[in-house]
């Protein structure tokens, strides 16, 4: 059977996951997120693979950006990627990769962009599933009344990398709940 390789990296936010298939990176997501064995069975079962607990070139990359990211010399990433979801998740993953850094997008007009403001909980629940946070960035997708809702590293990191991105002036009036 093919090997996923992972390994942990630690943010100043929390601990990441991080996992390469054929030189593209398929996993940047939070360790301890409540839906982190649907999604890890998920890309085994799409690549047909399990992790193993090694480095790859791509890992390298991805800590080397994500880290310089985090201390704001970087506002983009190009690490080779490799979604692995149905049709409709990849849609919006795509649709996620072009909101730009510093910017925010609601649910609303993320389904609206996509041909289909009636699927907000469709697109939402992609949004949840996304299993590359910071990298495909779904913490700059927020309620339509500039207020915070769910993000698989919590609430407290998603207002944090919107103040690193200053994304929202307002960011500290930003609702948390």
């Amino acid at each position: 059977m093919d090997t996923i390789s992972i390994e942990y990296f630690k943010t100043p936010l929390g601990e990441l996951i991080l996992g390469s298939f054929e030189e593209k990176l398929c996993l940047a997501d939070w360790r301890y997120r409540k839906m982190r064995e649907s999604i890890d069975s998920r890309i085994k079962k799409g690549l047909r693979a399990e992790y193993k607990e090694e480095g790859s070139k791509v890992i390298e990359g991805a800590k080397e950006q994500l880290a310089a990211y985090f201390n704001g010399k970087r506002t983009d990433f190009d690490i080779p990627l490799l979604l692995v979801g149905s049709e409709f998740q990849k849609r919006v993953w795509d649709e996620l990769l072009k909101i730009p850094f510093g910017e925010t997008e609601s649910y609303l007009n993320l389904s609206r962009n996509l041909g289909d403001e009636k699927a907000i909980r469709a697109v939402a629940s992609a949004n949840g599933a996304n299993a590359i946070s910071i990298i495909i960035p779904c913490h700059r997708i927020i309620g339509s009344n500039n207020e915070l809702t769910g993000y698989a590293g919590g609430l407290e990191a998603k207002k944090r990398l919107l103040q690193l991105e200053s994304a929202n002036e307002n960011v500290e009036q930003l609702n948390l709940f």
